[in-house]
């Protein structure tokens, strides 16, 4: 049996409003930056948007990062091969034409050919989300897993749903970290059900803390000019007129949830939060609550600033080798 030193980087599981939210992929894109850098794992990505072209994107982004480090390769960076599969919920119901994903899945090349091909084609491409985050979870070390959410409680109120789950989520994740508005407000039951049956500490990133902390547009031409097709900056450019800063609760909340001893945030007292009727929530002080949420400290806006565009702009390194290098040759015996 492992020592518990001998713990693997934290594994993150990031169930994202891929296609409505540009802050989203650019929190993907924080993931990767830390990932390639071992700070952490990504176990696995579910999307809770129900557009198979926010599926598509997402694999586009997902063989982007794999392919920087390991040409042909389909994975997850750093999680070797045959996890290429993005989970994503599923509707029987197009939703509207959105030009964040319409304009970077659709991008073309100067002879009119598609820069990324998706292999997702139809749903049955791709995974049951909550299936995905139950088997990622299966995997980790106990108490060595962190959940990011950006976008509806849909995915995490299916997960709830199955078998002997909340006490698989008990043991293995050490904090869910929620961001924005839209998880409540997208899907008001889930959301409720996720805020009741919980069983480990959630800490809240609100949409204020987004808009204190925006990524800097100007700085989207040099974070990616390593790769003059990065589809990170094409959504970018796709999501709003250039140039523009973009409000980011999701890649605080991602910093948080990998980083959460670096000071970058303070955190409420614990209490509970409960979502009402008519779609407020109300936050209530309990010393025995699981609930906690982010607080803007204003003397770390411009360290934060700077390692949203160092690590959402890291250009992908190959992880390390789990071999240890060969030792050289023995020098030639004297004759």
């Amino acid at each position: 049996m492992q020592a518990a030193t001998d713990k693997p980087p934290l594994a993150l599981v990031y169930d994202a409003n891929i296609g409505q939210s540009i802050d989203s992929i650019l929190a993907l894109a924080l993931l990767h930056g830390f990932a390639g850098r071992q700070k952490c794992r990504i176990a696995s990505l579910t999307v809770n948007y129900p557009d198979l072209r926010a599926a598509q994107l997402c694999e586009v982004i997902e063989r982007f990062y794999s392919s920087a480090v390991a040409p042909g390769s389909g994975g997850f960076v750093g999680t070797g091969p045959g996890t290429s599969t993005i989970g994503v919920v599923e509707s029987k119901v197009q939703p509207a034409d959105v030009p964040l994903l319409v304009k970077t899945v659709a991008r073309t090349d100067d002879e009119g050919r598609k820069l990324w091909a998706s292999r997702i084609k139809k749903w049955n491409d791709t995974a049951i989300p909550e299936v995905m985050i139950r088997n990622a979870l299966t995997a980790q070390y106990d108490g060595n897993a962190a959940i990011v959410e950006t976008g509806p409680a849909t995915n995490l109120a299916s997960v709830l749903k199955l078998t002997d789950a909340p006490g698989l989520i008990a043991a293995k994740v050490e904090v869910l970290v929620i961001a924005g508005g839209e998880f409540f407000t997208a899907d008001p039951p889930a959301a409720r059900r996720v805020l009741a049956e919980w069983p480990t500490p959630i800490v809240f990133c609100g949409r204020d803390v987004g808009d204190q902390l925006p990524f800097p547009g100007a700085s989207v031409e040099s974070a990616f000019a390593y790769n003059p097709e990065h589809p990170v900056a094409a959504a970018y450019r796709a999501a709003g007129q250039m140039p523009y800063d973009a409000p980011a609760p999701a890649m605080a909340a991602m910093l948080y949830a990998i980083r959460p001893a670096d000071g970058y945030f303070t955190l409420s007292d614990p209490g509970t939060i409960a979502l009402g009727n008519d779609g407020r929530t109300e936050f209530r002080p309990d010393p025995r609550g699981l609930h906690r949420y982010l607080k803007v400290d204003p003397a770390q806006r411009e360290r934060i600033s700077k390692m949203y565009v160092e690590m959402a702009g890291a250009k992908p390194v190959a992880p390390p080798s789990r071999f240890p290098p060969a030792p050289p040759p023995p020098p030639p015996e004297k004759k």
